[in-house]
């Protein structure tokens, strides 16, 4: 069994990665129900089928693009690929919540549409654990440690993510460690 503080820095370190996760998911997430909703006349499996098509392209570049800005590169056929692979075992898990609340409880999408969309929220649900735990294992691979990764753990997520963001802007503090000269903190 892990230790309170391996867990705790394990959490630490996961907390930047996963709040960006959530904050992708939770707009796809909006979108994905809206368009479920306007498609429900066309079925509720259909709809949820279509609505899963359109946000995985978004989620996709959003997640390479932001969450996993930082991880090692590859093909980007292969990262869509296996992406686009796991979202449809994630679009299986949705749409098969509604299959059960249509087939096995007999809901209808003309009197129980409300129904449909909780059934359609719980399904979102367990398909985004597992999403999140398939793209950080399989699509998007970690990046490769330079040294930097332990000060950043050491911070807690909030100043970690902070960090992480600097970085990426000429002139910020990061920057600044790689060129002593340009530091305006005085020296030791």
């Amino acid at each position: 069994m892990p230790s309170a503080s391996s867990l705790t820095d394990r959490l630490r370190r996961l907390a930047p990665e996963a709040i960006a996760f959530g904050i992708i998911g939770a707009g796809n997430t909006a979108l994905y129900l809206a368009i479920t909703w306007v498609l429900l006349p066309i079925g509720a499996v259909k709809a949820s089928i279509v609505g899963t098509l359109i946000t995985t392209t978004l989620a996709y570049l959003a997640n390479r693009y932001w969450t996993y800005r930082h991880h090692t590169r590859t093909a980007m056929r292969r990262e869509y690929t296996m992406f686009f692979g796991f979202n449809l075992v994630g679009m299986v898990i949705q749409s098969g919540t509604i299959a059960v609340g249509k087939y096995g409880f007999g809901l209808t999408e003309e009197h129980d549409a409300l129904l449909f969309m909780s059934v359609t929220v719980l399904g979102i649900g367990i398909a985004t654990i597992f999403r999140f735990w398939a793209y950080r294992t399989f699509v998007f691979l970690k990046p490769p440690v330079d040294g930097h990764e332990g000060a950043i753990t050491e911070m807690d997520a909030t100043a970690g993510l902070a960090e992480l963001s600097a970085a990426d802007h000429p002139g910020s503090a990061a920057r600044l460690d790689l060129h002593p000269e340009l530091d305006p903190r005085p020296s030791s």
